[in-house]
């Protein structure tokens, strides 16, 4: 019985790393390819729509102004842009940074909302921005975000270019990656994150997952759609769902650049990617008995994924360490053999190939300092998924269980120091 469980675990473990190495060749073919496109799209000379820029503020009064600072310096049309700062129930100065802006900047709104219906998440926030907002295509930045200068230019111009898109997702960078060991490995996941699941969905699939920052999504489709779901922890892959089954699809982007900042301490980290975790459990099982009815057909592999992942692969994970672990102690008798041991080591290399082959195309990041923290960060960081994955489903069966309600999970903000860079 060990023997069997150990040998499904291996190759579950295996088929995600094959695929995921499959999903990087995917990013890398999409990265020498994606620019091509912009010189004869902005020789197409289709008129700039206006466009409202969300920002969902909760207690962000360390990070508004930059925020703020970076949207004022945007390059788009001035007459056509509206920043829409969404004050959701702070009690900080968050709402007053953002009047101070409001009055100075004839582009830049606030709306301040309060109990019944605000300080519940992020979702209700953007709901009650879309309701004060007129543009005809709707940008959502979070409210540590500073965006190149021309990072909205590019969102709405590949939307102009692409009728078949309803959302264009950008990419997102890490402005505190040098601050600490957790933001470097943080840097190094969301750069995989952008190249293997984002640009390699994307080349084969045609799928990508909209993230809680730097997209765009057509005024038209978001209101045909109800808006976002309240009840939603990760309110972006949720609405990825709902995108590809209205007929639109995702299209990745990354000429669309936005720096943010990341975690900093551990504390602020477990809370972070418990809240992504459940989020993404929340979706497989709200759209697990409309499977096979899904419009979209490429989606339904996605919730498979999601599913595979946060469920089968660590799942299996997690029964091939408890039998190593358990066997160090007590003879299970495991026949292991040398061929098991060969590819859990072929397994080691080929997850330190993939992130390599992703820092590669960020060049500055393809550094030796960078290559010894993925061996490191194998053993530790990505070992650590595994608790919180488990974690995180036990929260959610008990808010499922107990319907408690959503409400703001809000990432705590550390302040600029020398370390961090203003990308604009």
């Amino acid at each position: 019985m060990a023997n069997t469980l150990f040998y499904i675990s291996l190759s579950v473990i295996w088929i995600m790393l094959l695929y995921h190495m499959f999903l990087m060749q995917g990013g890398y073919l999409h990265y020498l390819r994606f620019r091509r496109p912009i010189k004869r799209w902005e020789q197409n000379g289709i008129p700039l729509p206006k466009v409202s820029i969300l920002i969902p503020a909760h207690n962000e009064e360390v990070v508004i102004e930059r925020t703020l600072k970076a949207m004022i310096r945007l390059e788009y049309p001035k007459e056509k842009l509206e920043i829409v700062v969404i004050n959701d129930n702070s009690s900080d100065r968050t709402g007053e940074i953002a009047d101070k802006y409001a009055a100075k900047y004839p582009s830049v709104k606030v709306v301040h909302t309060k109990p019944p219906h605000a300080g519940k998440g992020k979702s209700g926030a953007l709901n009650q921005g879309l309701k004060h907002s007129t543009g005809d295509i709707i940008v959502v930045y979070d409210a540590d975000n500073t965006p190149e200068r021309k990072a909205v230019y590019y969102l709405v111009l590949a939307m102009l270019n692409d009728p078949k898109a309803g959302v264009v997702v950008g990419k997102f960078r890490v402005v505190n990656a040098a601050h600490n060991l957790l933001t470097r490995f943080i840097n190094i996941e969301t750069i995989c994150f952008q190249w293997m699941a984002q640009a390699g969905r994307f080349n084969w699939f045609k799928v990508t997952t909209i993230p809680g920052t730097n997209f765009a999504i057509r005024r038209s489709l978001i209101e045909q759609l109800g808006g976002w779901d309240e009840k939603a922890l990760a309110e972006d892959t949720e609405l990825t769902i709902r995108v590809y089954n209205s007929g639109y699809y995702i299209r990745f982007f990354p000429a669309a650049i936005t720096w943010e900042q990341e975690p900093e301490t551990w504390k602020v980290w477990w809370k972070q990617r418990t809240r992504w975790a459940r989020g993404n459990q929340y979706v497989v099982l709200k759209f697990a008995g409309s499977l096979f009815s899904l419009r979209k057909k490429s989606i339904m592999f996605d919730i498979l994924y999601f599913f595979f992942t946060y469920f089968l692969f660590f799942l299996g994970v997690i029964i091939s360490d408890m039998l190593f672990i358990i066997n160090l102690f007590v003879d299970l008798q495991l026949n292991i053999g040398i061929v098991a041991i060969i590819l859990w080591i072929l397994a080691f290399f080929l997850y330190v190939t993939e992130v390599m082959i992703a820092l590669s195309i960020e060049r500055t990041e393809f550094t030796l300092k960078n290559i010894l923290i993925i061996l490191f960060m194998y053993f530790t960081y990505s070992q650590l998924w595994i608790v919180l994955v488990m974690y995180a489903l036990f929260l959610e069966t008990k808010r499922v269980l107990l319907r408690e309600e959503t409400r703001w999970y809000k990432t705590e903000r550390f302040s600029k120091d020398k370390q961090q860079k203003e990308a604009l």
